[in-house]
């Protein structure tokens, strides 16, 4: 198997009438919200079919700006099958940020839900190689746009090394840096984790289906393994602590692959162990999970939630607690099978125990390099160097120190601080401003932004926040302001982040 849309072909040869995929908002027995794999298969053929009537090639990129209904897994292979490439794009995202992916990427067309329909048509002119906005979903069934095409199967071309998805990250220049992923690495991935111990997910499993799909986490580890597995995948659009609890019940939910928030929010409802009784495992990904969470959840439900480290430019996966022999808190576990991984000082040379040195890694899942010319990709040798720096203790285990990127990390999404000091700096009341993460006890982190104001002026914490929130999605846009008279520089001139933090009781 070299593409990744032929998963789907797999899943339904291995079971054509097996459930695929339920829409939790579904009423009971309504065939609109339920896909089996037979029929998911010949909906991914029938969205392959019609992108192709557009004129679209092999190698073109296709947006999709779609919540977690139907319509993404149907798109999203269809769009693979097709030839083509998919570019998911964060449902939340305003018309700049949007704009900013479609035109960076050459999106010749988008698949947009009717949520954000109206946004993408706003952005059209702003685009210019964007040709085609396609509303799908409706009467005709998921992932449906304009008039059906007739057909038999799609051939998917060999897909191998070939560009599978273009994914936006925050990167070094400020700007979100579209990551490539081939089949091979994200097909890679996928088998990695089905090496590890107890099996991630089984063909058996009922799978929540809550992050975001749009996110490599939500993508690859959660909807890949569910196809890979051909297990079944439970779609709910937003998260909601209780009436999620009611989806595990009545779907008898046996996998979660979660993000801290997540059960943080679990963890505080007073039945949750009553609710987890048909849960088999748990994953956290994303960012770190509280201690204290930790251990109120294994409390209550019995379950240890596993945790695991990846990132976007590695479609996600390089450790994971599921290898350790104890799920330790504050640990991200050990490498998962496949992925070569050691701890480098700032001279390249190897670190002694318990010595903090940079990620750096080598596997299959490991990406092409950004868009569009394949920029910061692994070296000759196949080595990549994260920029997270880690320790490794006594008995093998790793634990995240730092982040050497200035990113700060809310609910597992990038947010990197130059994008929101350059909205910032568009105020007309602000001089000059900085960025940092501060400790969030639901998300993790949260966005604190530190401003001088303009001689004569004093803007509100409330003005600047909805300043940012004009241009920014929510979880980028700061939930602390604070004016102070002077920021802390270094000798060229930069804003010392180090110093700041220092000063910050």
């Amino acid at each position: 198997m070299t593409d990744l849309a032929g998963l789907v072909r797999l899943a339904a040869g291995h079971g054509a009438d097996r459930p695929a995929f339920v829409l939790d908002t579904a009423a009971a027995g309504d065939p609109a919200g339920r896909l089996t794999w037979g029929q998911l298969d010949a909906a991914v053929d029938d969205c392959a079919r019609a992108l192709q009537a557009l004129g679209l090639q092999p190698g073109d990129r296709v947006g999709l700006v779609l919540g977690n209904t139907l319509d993404f897994p149907v798109c999203y292979f269809g769009v693979l099958r097709a030839g083509l490439v998919a570019v998911p794009a964060n449902t939340g995202f305003t018309v700049a940020e949007l704009t900013h992916v479609l035109t960076d990427s050459g999106a010749r067309a988008v698949l947009a839900g009717p949520a954000a329909a109206q946004v993408v048509t706003d952005l059209q002119d702003a685009a210019p190689a964007l040709e085609h906005v396609l509303v799908v979903g409706g009467p005709a069934g998921p992932g449906t746009f304009g008039e059906p095409v007739a057909g038999g199967p799609v051939d998917a071309p060999a897909g191998g090394e070939a560009t599978a998805v273009v994914l936006y990250t925050s990167g070094t220049s400020g700007r979100p840096r579209g990551a490539m992923l081939s089949h091979r690495a994200l097909l890679a991935s996928l088998e990695q984790t089905a090496r590890i111990a107890p099996p991630v997910v089984q063909a058996e499993d009922v799978v929540l289906l809550v992050l975001p799909l749009f996110h490599v986490f939500g993508l690859n580890s959660a909807l890949g393994m569910v196809v890979r597995n051909a297990a079944t995948g439970v779609l709910v659009e937003r998260f909601d602590p209780v009436e999620t609890l009611q989806t595990i019940r009545r779907h008898q939910v046996t996998g979660l692959v979660g993000a801290p928030p997540m059960y943080v929010a679990w963890s505080m409802l007073p039945d949750v162990g009553d609710a987890f009784t048909s849960v088999r495992l748990c994953l956290s990904g994303a960012a770190p999970l509280p201690a204290t969470v930790l251990q109120r959840v294994l409390d209550v439900t019995g379950h240890h939630v596993f945790e695991g480290y990846g990132l976007t430019e590695t479609a996600p996966t390089l450790t994971s607690t599921l290898m350790s022999e104890v799920a330790k808190p504050d640990s991200i576990g050990r490498p998962v099978p496949g992925i070569e991984l050691k701890l480098l000082d700032q001279a390249g040379a190897a670190v002694e125990e318990g010595d903090p040195g940079e990620i750096v890694v080598r596997g299959d899942n490991l990406f092409s390099g950004y868009w569009p010319d394949g920029v910061d990709r692994p070296g000759a040798d196949g080595w990549w160097a994260t920029g997270d720096v880690a320790i490794t203790d006594a008995d093998g285990d790793l634990h995240l120190v730092d982040r050497r990127r200035e990113l700060v990390l809310v609910s597992g999404f990038n947010v990197y601080p130059r994008e929101v000091e350059a909205v910032l700096a568009t105020h007309p009341d602000v001089a000059e401003a900085a960025v940092i993460g501060i400790p969030h006890p639901y998300t993790g982190e949260s966005v604190k932004a530190i401003v001088v104001a303009r001689p004569g002026t004093r803007p509100t914490g409330a003005d600047l926040i909805a300043h940012c929130a004009r241009s920014l999605a929510r979880f980028k846009c700061p939930t602390a302001v604070e004016l102070v008279p002077e920021l802390p520089h270094s000798a060229t001139g930069k804003v010392s982040k180090g110093r700041l933090r220092e000063l910050r009781p």
